[in-house]
């Protein structure tokens, strides 16, 4: 794991040592749930789960519960130990992509709840188009290797997730445009082009969350805050 792999002859308090390699712990435990939690969104759409989609739903108060007590072991780290320099940042990018991570899971479920409400309504030939399919890939693999930038320490990992991040939007307006022409065309397809606004937004979403945390591990491996600043650059 990044912490450990990378302080383990470095002298520092064993106790901030073992604090700050549960903390990464928790967190890899906590991307696990959440990337899960956005694959089995993405299958329930892909594969008419409804019951698939009904678990992430009833799984996202887990994830909330785990977001707040990494929390509170994040406060109790910087409270009890002081920590500076790079403890310092390794420890509010804990907290920062901590958030993040519960935001995505936040949106995954209501992926799931769109999806079920996607399937309850009477059936139009709306269907998932190719580029739907491209923004589902991307968005679940930004996430993914933005969590891999961290166990590795990579920052030039993390900023090829930051680049992909335009891709995933211009998806995103394509496949709204592609609804709105739908729904011009055949009214009676209305209801269910709107769930599938509201996925494709989701979805959006998730890849921005990717990117902070991507951002995040910059911040992280060469303590530079590139928020904001690598999206006006490109």
């Amino acid at each position: 794991m990044w912490y450990g792999d990378r302080f383990k002859n470095f002298s520092m308090s064993k106790h901030l040592k073992r604090d700050l390699e549960l903390l990464e712990k928790r967190l890899l435990y906590l991307a696990g749930q959440v990337e899960e939690a956005v694959r089995r969104s993405i299958t329930a759409l892909l594969e008419r789960r409804v019951d698939l989609a009904q678990k992430v739903i009833d799984g996202d108060e887990e994830i909330d519960r785990r977001e707040v007590e990494l929390e509170e072991d994040c406060l109790k780290a910087l409270a009890l130990h002081q920590p500076v320099a790079t403890d310092l940042r390794f420890v509010t990018a804990c907290l920062k992509i901590d958030n993040d991570l519960e935001r995505v899971g936040d949106l995954a479920a209501n992926i799931a709840e769109r999806v079920i409400s996607f399937y309850s309504r009477p059936g139009s030939g709306i269907g998932v188009t190719p580029h739907f399919l491209e923004i589902m890939e991307n968005a679940a693999r930004m996430l993914r290797d933005s969590m891999d930038a961290f166990v590795r320490g990579d920052s030039q990992a993390a900023r090829m997730v930051c680049e992909a991040d335009d891709q995933v939007d211009q998806r995103n307006r394509q496949i709204i445009g592609e609804l709105l022409r739908k729904m011009h065309e055949d009214p009676k397809c209305i209801e269910q082009a709107v769930e599938l606004v509201s996925i494709s937004k989701s979805l959006e979403r998730i890849a921005d969350h990717a990117t902070n945390i991507a951002e995040d591990v910059v911040y992280l491996v060469e303590g530079d805050i590139v928020r904001h600043r690598m999206a006006a650059s490109g």
